[in-house]
């Protein structure tokens, strides 16, 4: 008899971004002729940098001739891509981080997800409430969890990330093994400072824990005193592995292209308590399942860093910027307060006192405006909505002129 993962059957309902869309798409079926406009999902409504284009097309003329066609790669990526990455988002930052300790996968949601099937079931997982759902419903898929109760899972060290620690979380009072971290933070759009991020640093390397590391929104920094990897902080590469993304910065949520950073330094424990680095376990995990990004999308990738790229990606990461500066400040003329949207495109919105669920139900039934119920994020969420600032500026202002006659 076939039988099945009941860790599965734990999982709350479907996952939050379906839920909303079957939302969004029961209110479009009942009333056609409401235009819509998204400010919910983190997903990039402008066009590709030119010089990522430019290399993209040029790479599927590779393609087209057989004396420079390109069959499989290399899993772990193209030597021309991560020797790239390693140069402009590490070595130049001061972090000693080598091209053959990056491996390129087609999504950081992905790597997140995967890595945790280098570690047993029974690590002890720390994860911040509010939180990408992704950390932690693969968790409990792997079985690190008991039931779910009160709006949270047992087993599961919850890192609360509320307004009294200005969203950041706290260093666990109980003993952990793995911690998720996240920061520009996905939803709450925080930022933690080098002192912060140096303390966790301090504390995985004192309690043998690890942590993961998600900088996927690093591209939208501007403070300078702000670290954008985990690696700039000493003692980091023992302790920490860490995930980026080029869906955000580049535009690349339809085309497909991330990484993550294991540094060779990196180990975990074995049951019999030796050191084991986790560098050649994940190589092997990501040679079996995985079969490498496509080449042409790997040349767009390196366009990235190219002298144009880099305008080119600045001058998109601005624009989504001051979507995000547009949202605050008029959010804030309403009389909510909220965080995020400076150094994040994202903007975290103190529902003062409404349900997020029903807050997500007013923007849509009375503006139009499709948010993201804090709620879903976790249990601290609630009482919050999320906006992102991922859409045209013209969009954008109509949206706060929409929700501010809703509001009003």
């Amino acid at each position: 008899m076939i039988t099945i993962n009941e860790h599965y059957l734990k999982l709350q309902a479907s996952y939050l971004f379906s839920d909303i869309a079957k939302r969004v798409a029961t209110f479009q079926e009942k009333n056609p002729d409401k235009e819509i406009i998204r400010l919910g999902i983190g997903d990039v409504t402008r066009a590709l940098p030119a010089a990522c284009v430019k290399a993209l097309h040029a790479a599927v003329d590779e393609l087209a001739d057989e004396s420079s066609f390109h069959g499989y790669g290399p899993e772990q990526g193209y030597a021309f891509l991560r020797e790239a990455i390693a140069a402009n988002d590490f070595q130049a930052r001061g972090a000693d981080i080598g091209a053959d300790e990056i491996f390129v996968s087609d999504g950081a949601k992905c790597d997140t997800g995967n890595i945790q099937e280098l570690f047993t079931t029974e690590v002890r997982v720390a994860i911040p409430d509010p939180v990408y759902p992704v950390y932690l419903d693969t968790n409990v898929m792997a079985g690190r969890t008991g039931t779910f109760s009160d709006g949270r899972y047992q087993g599961i060290t919850y890192l609360d990330s509320v307004r009294e620690n200005n969203f950041v979380p706290s260093l666990p009072s109980e003993p952990v093994d793995l911690i998720y971290l996240c920061f520009p933070n996905n939803p709450t759009g925080s930022t933690a400072t080098r002192e912060q991020l140096q303390s966790w640093v301090d504390y995985a390397r004192e309690h043998k824990a690890l942590i993961l590391f998600d900088a996927a929104y690093e591209s939208f920094i501007r403070d300078e005193s702000l670290p954008k990897s985990i690696y700039e902080m000493d003692g980091a590469k023992e302790v920490a592995i860490e995930f980026r993304s080029f869906s955000k910065n580049a535009g690349f949520t339809g085309t497909r292209c991330a990484y993550t950073v294991v540094p060779k330094e990196c180990t975990a424990y074995d049951s019999k308590g030796n050191r084991q680095a986790l560098h050649p376990l994940w190589n092997r995990r990501h040679c079996t399942k995985f079969n490498g990004v496509s080449y042409p999308i790997q040349k767009a990738a390196e366009a990235v860093y190219s002298p144009e790229g880099k305008a080119q990606v600045r001058e998109l990461t601005d624009y989504y910027l001051r979507n995000a500066a547009h949202i605050k400040a008029e959010i804030g003329k309403l009389g909510f307060t909220s965080v995020g949207g400076d150094n994040s495109p994202y903007i975290w919105i103190d529902g003062q006192g409404r349900d997020s669920w029903q807050f997500f139900d007013l923007l849509l039934d009375k503006a139009g405006v499709v948010c993201t119920p804090g709620a879903g994020f976790g249990k601290c969420g609630q009482g919050y909505i999320r906006l992102s600032a991922f859409n045209s500026y013209d969009n954008v202002v109509s949206a706060m002129q929409r929700i501010s006659a809703a509001i009003s």
